[in-house]
């Protein structure tokens, strides 16, 4: 994730609510893969690209 290109728009934490949180001051926390479907809409999702998938 690059915290320089994220607007926290919050679409990551709709589509992946277990694994991306926005906190209190609007960053976004990236928790344990539980889902990697959801994780790979939200990448695919993000409005800005800052997420990006690596193996």
């Amino acid at each position: 994730m690059d915290r320089e290109v994220c607007m926290s728009a919050g679409v990551c934490e709709m589509e992946a609510p277990g694994v991306f949180e926005l906190d209190a001051d609007g960053v976004l926390q990236v928790g344990e893969v539980t889902d990697a479907d959801a994780v790979e809409t939200a990448v695919r999702s993000c409005p800005t690209g800052a997420l990006q998938l690596v193996d």
